[in-house]
């Protein structure tokens, strides 16, 4: 299923800030980006992380003050853990108390939860920060394929084995998700929104496969197998037993092709059309990451 898409941009004025702008996960796929892109377009940009100069630990709240000192903006990446919405709440609130005007959240795309259970409480805690805030609902990042060590793995290895089944995924370029995150951070017009981020195609991991195997000239098959055999096969990998369960559960998912509809986050908020997984791959075969 898909909606019609908007390529028409949310009419913006850009916030010029000399305060600097926080970056959460600075190191990660898209903290590096978003610290890029604001390095680039000359914004003084703090990029933090547990080992980085402006040092910031989700477990460890001493950090947080001094990484969020005279910060005019931050951009959000929980801790994954599963206190994550008490420390995003706590944090968000120290953060408008010392001055931060603006939040932007990289949150995921909605799920089914059980009865008396609260839908992605990391979005709740951000709303009510007490700053403007906007919430990023991305689809898979097409860089997992290559940037993460499991499933480049699998690639390199020549055989892509998951418990998908023949369900499809709107997969998104990381660097899409960057460039909305920054004109969230640095543009007037957002602040209140949730975007849905998508790719412009729905793909299986069939799919996916095929045309990594294309780019790269490289035999590589997909293995759809059952949660079972799956945790198994990635048991004897070495992959933890909670990292396990946490790929079945999101494999499942993809498996019912539960977020199959494109969303327009990306046209609303650039203008344009998200870049196809046809042109991630051609680049990034291109690099030479997929041949060891």
């Amino acid at each position: 299923m898909t909606k019609p898409t908007n390529t028409t941009r949310t009419t913006v004025t850009t916030h010029t800030t000399t305060k600097p702008i926080l970056v959460l996960g600075g190191t990660g796929k898209t903290g590096r980006r978003v610290v890029s892109r604001l390095q680039q377009r000359g914004y003084d940009t703090r990029a933090a992380s547990r080992t980085g100069t402006t040092r910031f630990d989700w477990a460890d709240e001493n950090t947080w003050e001094p990484a969020l000192d005279g910060a005019g903006a931050a951009y959000l990446v929980d801790s994954q853990l599963a206190d994550a919405a008490t420390s995003m709440s706590a944090f968000g609130k120290l953060a408008a108390a010392g001055g931060v005007e603006r939040l932007v959240l990289l949150s995921a795309r909605d799920w089914v939860v059980p009865a008396g259970e609260e839908k992605l409480p990391c979005e709740r805690a951000v709303r009510e920060s007490g700053a403007e805030w906007t919430i990023l609902k991305p689809a898979w990042f097409f860089q997992n394929f290559d940037e993460d060590p499991y499933f480049r793995g699998q690639v390199l290895d020549g055989e892509v084995v998951m418990s998908t089944g023949d369900g499809v995924e709107p997969f998104i370029d990381a660097d899409d998700i960057a460039d909305v995150a920054v004109a969230a951070l640095t543009e007037d017009g957002h602040g209140g929104q949730a975007y849905e981020l998508t790719g412009p195609r729905l793909l299986s991991l069939g799919a996916v496969t095929d045309e990594i195997a294309r780019a790269t000239g490289r035999d590589i098959a997909y293995r759809p197998v059952s949660q079972a055999d799956f945790a198994d096969y990635a048991t004897r990998r070495g992959v933890p037993q909670e990292y396990v369960g946490l790929l079945n559960l999101l494999y499942g998912w993809i498996a019912e092709s539960r977020f199959a509809e494109l969303a327009d986050g990306v046209q609303r908020v650039l203008g344009r059309e998200p870049r196809d997984f046809a042109d991630y791959v051609r680049a990034t075969a291109a690099t030479g990451v997929w041949h060891g």
